[in-house]
């Protein structure tokens, strides 16, 4: 594998980006970078602040003062921070899902968010994943993927996740929220969910985590060895 190289995983919500891009990340050395957290972390830091999710320029003025970090801990794993507090787990909520998708249509959120994340891959070798990094975050990667699934098995993986955590949401509120995230994902007019022109497309419906991570890594070493 070449010194430096960045791959980019996009697709819609609960397609398991984040499991692949974090196991990839580790297979090839690479930093990994849920960029989906950190709009988590804004709609969390909105709904604490009593922010109304309906006002755009509320959410423009406030964004300004959510304090988003990420780190890393002595496992790898990545860390999200509102301030000092550790908001990993709690950003993982049904409803902070539902404000992330409702910050994330904000200009002026999405360009904070962007010039944040390009500054953390700077120099680094690193694996991206969210809704717009092939289409903006990162143009020029070395390999953008979409990775894609049907919403039925997409809201059971979410459904599952939730309930390992002791979230417990009825199947059909979980399908409808990811039906209805999917609708502004794909339709705001900041950066919407698309797939970019030179994107791999990857459906896994069916396919397992392993199978997933193992494609993906196929396609980065084939695509490092074309730009080498």
């Amino acid at each position: 594998m070449q010194d430096v190289f960045s791959i980019a995983i996009d697709g819609p919500s609960g397609a398991g980006k984040s499991s692949v891009a974090r196991a990839v990340a580790e297979k090839l050395g690479a930093m990994y970078l849920d960029t989906g957290a950190m709009y988590r972390a804004v709609g969390l830091y909105m709904l604490k602040a009593g922010v109304p999710l309906d006002n755009p320029d509320a959410i423009a003025e406030n964004c300004r003062r959510a304090d988003v970090r990420v780190g890393y801990g002595k496992d790898g794993q990545q860390c999200v921070y509102l301030g000092e507090e550790d908001v990993s787990e709690a950003i993982r909520a049904a409803e902070v899902s539902l404000a992330a998708s409702s910050v994330s249509t904000v200009p002026a959120v999405r360009a904070r968010m962007v010039a944040l994340q390009r500054e953390i891959a700077q120099g680094h070798s690193v694996v991206m994943d969210g809704r717009d990094i092939g289409t903006k975050v990162l143009p020029n990667a070395t390999l953008k993927v979409f990775l894609t699934a049907s919403a039925e098995v997409r809201a059971r993986r979410r459904y599952d996740e939730l309930s390992c955590k002791g979230m417990h949401e009825p199947y059909e509120k979980v399908l409808e929220e990811l039906i209805r995230r999917d609708e502004v994902d794909t339709h705001r007019e900041a950066s919407p969910l698309r797939k970019a022109e030179d994107a791999v497309e990857v459906d896994c419906s069916q396919m397992t985590l392993e199978e997933v991570v193992e494609t993906v890594v196929s396609l980065a070493r084939q695509a490092v060895e074309g730009k080498a």
